[in-house]
């Protein structure tokens, strides 16, 4: 396989590119990653090759497959005017880039796999959502809209898209786990507002195997459309202007969490004591806008990953927490 990543080096990328490698080099099959950054002197895997976007816009490279991972952080800080145009800036441009990429290369890619997040659903309260479901409008669910409706424009070319709609990432390397870890070992962590409301999560272990099912079924059901690989169904189907598939996939876990339960599962998992909280009121102070992540729930369930066959190595919170790797 010969494999492009955009936002590699992240949280998710990294993980991904070590899994890929462990995996195929497991196996004796070729693999082939390319990581696209703007530094090419960043540090990366002695099996990664380095590509710049500048590189990029004048390469005739060939790659089965892209993954587009690339974006600035949703939760990194206050969402100000300037910080929501970065985070838009910061998927749309790379997205973009891959775009002409794709549309001037002669050898098409046979999948795009790209980034999103359960957000794209809205506020929706403890209501079960899965790939049919409906949105709230939101700003959260513009900047999903936004990059997936440009992700979706590689149809126009022939190259199929699979959208990953993904929840939080359960890691003490990174995500919402490595900022929660230093405040909850100093024993001043604890339930956010009233607790009851719905996290939907995923562990990484878990978003970076989901990942790989879905490449490998799209293209095992590309090379056998005969075979029982193809992961289009009737509810994760996404319009689109031509007759390329494009689908979407949660990656969440199947079973999803109150706040409550995330907390006391966290301090237990660390020793400590969960007994403080913070109020809905100190949360928007804090944070404004943004406190919308910690406030309002989502139920977002995995339902394509499962129809289709994919299982859950770490189902459960308590499982994500123990059983890191």
């Amino acid at each position: 396989m010969n494999i492009l990543i955009s936002g590699g080096s992240g949280f998710l990328g990294s993980a991904l590119t070590d899994e890929l490698i462990k995996r195929y080099k497991n196996k004796g099959q070729e693999l082939y990653i390319t990581w696209l950054t703007r530094d090419s002197s960043q540090q990366h895997p002695v099996e990664v090759s380095m590509m710049t976007y500048d590189e990029l816009a004048t390469s005739n490279a060939s790659f089965e497959v892209i993954v587009n991972l690339a974006g600035a952080g949703i939760a990194d800080s206050r969402w100000s005017d300037e910080r929501k145009q970065t985070l838009l800036a910061s998927r749309v441009k790379p997205t973009e880039s891959l775009l002409e990429f794709i549309a001037r290369n002669k050898y098409k890619p046979k999948l795009m796999v790209s980034g999103s997040a359960v957000g794209w659903y809205g506020t929706q309260g403890d209501k079960p959502l899965n790939e049919s479901s409906s949105y709230e409008t939101d700003f959260s669910h513009k900047l999903c809209d936004d990059w997936e409706q440009l992700a979706l424009k590689a149809t126009d070319y022939g190259v199929p898209v699979a959208i990953v709609r993904t929840g939080i990432v359960i890691h003490p390397d990174g995500g919402m786990i490595g900022k929660l870890l230093l405040p909850f070992k100093l024993g001043v962590g604890g339930q956010l507002g009233d607790g009851q409301q719905i996290m939907s999560w995923v562990s990484r272990a878990d978003w970076v195997g989901a990942t790989i099912f879905i490449i490998e079924k799209h293209l095992a059901a590309q090379n056998n459309p005969q075979s029982d690989h193809n992961l289009v169904t009737v509810d994760n189907i996404l319009q689109t202007a031509t007759d390329t598939p494009a689908v979407v996939y949660n990656l969440t876990a199947p079973n999803p969490v109150t706040n409550h339960t995330f907390t006391k599962a966290l301090g237990s998992w660390l020793h400590r004591p969960t007994f403080f909280t913070l109020p809905n009121f100190l949360l928007k102070l804090m944070f404004g806008e943004m406190s919308t992540l910690l406030i309002d729930g989502q139920k977002v369930l995995p339902q394509a990953l499962q129809e289709a066959g994919y299982e859950f190595k770490q189902p459960t919170f308590k499982q994500a927490l123990e059983q890191q790797h």
